[in-house]
């Protein structure tokens, strides 16, 4: 799995020009699965999101995590993600998991954030979605589960 993780302000999530989710302060989540990821990733991947210290503290250095500051997560799939651009112009995207693995491993990731006392939005699962964020910072982290597998 990866997480594109943005610092925000605030965010929301549209579909067909309606707002189905927004958030104050907390994290933007771009959520990709890739093929063969399993409930470990998204249990690894959640702890890791909800643990990152990138909110500042009373001192402007970036020390507090999600939870310290009871900040919500908006989560957003995006498969593209895992979007090959190694050979011509159009990406491919084998390496990302067909949709109903995906769905299941977004919503576990999804599941174990609540389970750490995080308040969850949710965009919509294969939907065509418009995404408004005000990115504090900017603050952008990408983690991806195989390398904290190895880490």
């Amino acid at each position: 799995m990866k997480a594109v993780i943005q610092r925000v302000g605030k965010a929301s999530v549209k579909v067909n020009h309606q707002e189905i989710a927004s958030i104050g302060k907390g994290l933007l989540v771009l959520l990709g699965v890739k093929k063969d990821d399993t409930e470990r990733e998204a249990e690894l991947l959640a702890k890791k999101t909800v643990n990152l210290r990138i909110f500042g503290d009373d001192k402007e250095k970036m020390n507090l995590s999600l939870a310290e500051i009871h900040g919500s997560a908006l989560v957003v799939s995006q498969f593209t993600l895992y979007g090959n651009c190694r050979k011509g112009r159009r990406p491919s995207f084998i390496d990302a998991a067909l949709p109903d693995e995906a769905d299941q491993l977004y919503r576990m990731y999804i599941q174990y954030l609540r389970k750490e006392n995080i308040d969850v939005q949710e965009g919509q699962f294969r939907a065509m979605m418009e995404v408004e964020l005000l990115n504090e910072g900017p603050v952008t982290i990408i983690l991806d589960s195989a390398e904290l597998k190895n880490g």
